[in-house]
């Protein structure tokens, strides 16, 4: 179907305040009698808080509050379980650990009273690894889980030693699976700790008012999810508690608990005045979020054509000192639900173990466990493919779903488009044409994810000159909603982009909206902002037919004018108009919406990379990166091409160069230049292919983009090196002393 707004490559309605610096992001923000918050972290892993001396810091001019967790001992944060001390008081947990805090008239002064802090450790053993993490011989880092609150309930019988969560996936008679395969392969991948990479730290000013009443200006992807977060934890009513919609500058998962507003809240309370907090880089680095580092066993089982006949697979995540930044204590194990989701097999079987380790919390990050899943799994079905003689391409062809296949899981989809993402992938990337060159290789990975559903809102504004205004609930952090929402209202009400318009306030002024993450604004707050403009339409539909003396189901429109069939017509703008003069001002309309009969569709990816490999150094230059996508209708091709490319930049990343490791407890990396983030240089040729079809759940008929894209890239690089120079790289990052030492290993190069 052709449209007038809606698939067009519009600019986005932000960008222009962005590239000029007029966007204010949550530290910008500056407020009357404004204090300065600092955090003291803890600097060893695990240990026993002997005493925290507070009185050079109490004594600094300027210092106007010091918190230790004594002053706040007891309650316990977090966006679902409740695990996290606002301030540790009995023991640290990680290289990070919030010990103390001070509000202080200026940046620098808080900062030299946080110098001032002495605190007395007594250390205790501390454990890294999350398969160690579980053993009954390994430091216990929470006497008793237990207690806190939304805990992970735990099958009966199993040991709670250092575990935080526990899921198992399972479909099929996976025993008898492996008794028809004709071969079995059996192969461990690890993946690291890695930080989100955003380029705004976490930042936020609180201010709880002298009633009581608290206002927040976070950096936060959810406003209605923190406010209830903060009246739960804090014991405030809701009602009392007004989150601010404020511009995120990236987030990638990360900015969805509290992080950084428990302690600015306690600050102000303590205070009376605004408190601002704002993480440098090294903060970042040590508190916040990062993606879970996994260790993942797979024992995969095949026939004599090379079809599964059954899949086991155990999943260890680490999911660092506390539970408390993830949005369900489940998330990050959700990959593992995903495990190769987009073939047929017909037993299958996956554990997921999160484990309580020394190190920073970890959080969901742009599709939470599923980069890590699929880099197994895929680099495995290129193993198969090797050892049985079978070419990669054609293994996936054998195995791959198709229309009437049921998944993994026994779900079944309609409109199954993997085939076609396949084929056109490998025509796009010119899959090994012209033969077999030195050290250079191909390899390639697929994935698929379905569209997120949920309830939200939304209002529309029609003003006296003719323009509608947008309200939503989500706040911008960078896909481009905001135009896409735009284009939306624009095709249903046949108005140009400049009379559509997009505000944002804060909780007070929506019932309620998911806010971002999980690919789902679209198919939430979008189908908010649809249905809204849907209802304004047959209201002017209504007054229309009013104006022109017929029926509204005689009226036809086309654009922004109506037609009646005595041939008169009118347009949207003047009955906009006429609307806000019959109301005596603006006309506000309010839609809440609720998911009904969705339809049940997947979007499938598919990637290539072509590599070559130096093998005097091991280095990695990846020549090309091609993706294909199933994706629906396109509702803009600039934001969605940008959201492929962005991802599957930051898949290149967590391939090739991105990890936080820990020394001795530490993280050794505390600069984003150490953590080796991919910058333009290091981007290869980008080829983006689009299968669309209006088969998507969203408005128009789209599906989720956001995070399919940076899934499938680690593995298909892996693939590629394996494929230029013979050795397999099974624990990210693939970088140059790894493939370098096992080059070295290989037969006559020892």
């Amino acid at each position: 179907m052709s449209y007038r707004v809606v698939g067009k490559a519009l600019p986005r309605i932000e960008g222009v305040g962005k590239v000029t610096g007029q966007t204010k992001y949550a530290a910008d923000f500056s407020f009357e009698g404004l204090l300065w918050a600092k955090v003291l972290r803890a600097s060893v892993p695990h240990a026993r808080i002997v005493n925290v001396d507070t009185s050079k810091a109490e004594a600094l001019k300027g210092v106007r509050a010091v918190l230790t967790g004594a002053d706040v001992k007891d309650i316990f944060v977090g966006t679902r379980v409740k695990d996290q001390p606002v301030l540790a008081y009995d023991k640290v947990r990680f290289v990070g650990d919030a010990v103390a805090a001070v509000a202080a008239d200026s940046e620098a002064i808080a900062e030299e009273a946080i110098g001032l802090i002495d605190v007395e450790y007594e250390e205790l053993p501390h454990v890294n690894d999350p398969v160690e993490a579980l053993k009954p011989t390994a430091p216990l880092i929470h006497e008793d889980r237990n207690k806190y609150k939304n805990a992970p309930k735990l099958p009966e019988g199993m040991s709670d030693h250092n575990l935080q969560s526990f899921v198992v996936w399972k479909n099929g008679d996976i025993e008898a699976g492996f008794q028809n395969a004709a071969r079995v392969f059996e192969h461990t991948f690890r993946t690291p700790l890695s930080h989100h990479g955003y380029i705004e730290p976490c930042a936020c000013t609180v201010h709880v008012h002298d009633d009581g009443s608290v206002e927040v200006w976070p950096s936060n992807k959810g406003p209605w999810g923190l406010r209830d977060q903060m009246a739960g934890d804090f014991g405030v009513p809701k009602e009392k508690i007004k989150v601010h919609i404020v511009h995120v500058g990236g987030d990638f998962g990360a900015k969805a608990s509290l992080i950084d507003v428990p302690v600015a809240y306690y600050l102000s309370k303590a205070t009376k005045r605004p408190v601002k907090l704002v993480f440098d880089y090294t903060d970042e680095l040590l508190a916040g979020g990062h993606r879970h580092p996994a260790v993942l066993s797979l024992r995969t089982g095949v026939d004599q054509n090379g079809n599964f006949t059954a899949i086991k697979a155990t999943i260890h995540f680490s999911g660092g000192a506390y539970g408390s930044q993830k949005a369900n204590p489940l998330v990050t194990v959700l990959g593992g639900r995903r495990l190769a989701s987009m073939y047929r097999v017909p037993a299958i079987s996956c554990e997921t173990f999160c484990s309580y380790t020394n190190q920073v919390p970890c959080t969901q990050t742009r599709t939470p466990g599923s980069p890590q899943v699929v880099f197994a799994f895929e680099s495995q079905m290129d193993i198969i493919a090797k050892e049985m003689g079978i070419d990669a391409v054609e293994l996936r062809r054998r195995n791959i779903l198709r229309d009437g296949d049921a998944n993994p899981m026994g779900e079944k989809w309609s409109d199954i488009l993997m085939g076609e993402v396949l084929e056109r992938v490998v025509k796009t990337s010119g899959w090994k044409k012209g033969g077999a060159k030195k050290n250079r290789g191909w390899g390639m990975a697929l994935y698929d994810r379905g569209t997120p559903e949920g309830k939200a809102s939304s209002a529309l504004t029609l003003e006296a000159d003719g323009k509608v205004n947008i309200l939503t609930g989500v706040p911008d952090v960078g896909p481009g909603y905001y135009t896409i929402s735009q284009q939306m209202v624009c095709e249903t009400l046949g108005l140009p982009p400049e009379k559509v318009g997009v505000v944002f306030k804060d909780t007070d002024s929506l019932p309620f909206d998911p806010g971002t993450g999980g690919s789902k604004q679209t198919n939430t707050s979008g189908h908010a902002v649809n249905q809204s403009a849907h209802e304004v339409r047959e209201k002017l539909l209504n007054l229309a037919a009013r104006e022109l003396g017929c029926q509204p189901d005689e009226i036809r429109q086309q654009g922004g004018k109506f037609t009646a069939p005595n041939k008169k017509s009118t347009t949207t703008q003047k009955m906009i108009e006429l609307a806000v003069k019959e109301n005596g001002g603006p006309v506000f309309h309010l839609t809440n919406f609720v998911p009904k009969d969705m339809p049940k569709v997947t979007g499938f990816a598919a990637q290539v990379a072509e590599v070559e490999v130096d093998p005097t150094t091991g280095g990695v230059r990846v020549l090309n990166l091609t993706t294909a996508h199933d994706t629906g209708t396109v509702l803009n091709h600039l934001t969605l091409t940008g959201q492929i490319e962005g991802g599957v930049i930051s898949g290149f990343g967590f391939a090739l160069m991105e990890e936080n490791p820990m020394i001795d407890g530490k993280i050794a990396t505390l600069t984003l230049g150490e953590s080796k983030l991919p910058c333009i240089a290091d981007v290869p040729p980008l080829k983006t292919v689009l299968v669309e079809s209006p088969t998507g759940p969203t408005p128009f008929g789209g599906k989720a983009i956001a995070e399919n894209p940076n899934v499938p890239t680690a593995a298909a690089i892996a693939n590629a090196v394996a494929d230029a120079v013979g050795v397999r790289i099974f624990d990210l990052p693939i970088t140059a002393e790894k493939v370098y030492r096992e080059l070295r290993r290989l037969p006559g190069k020892e």
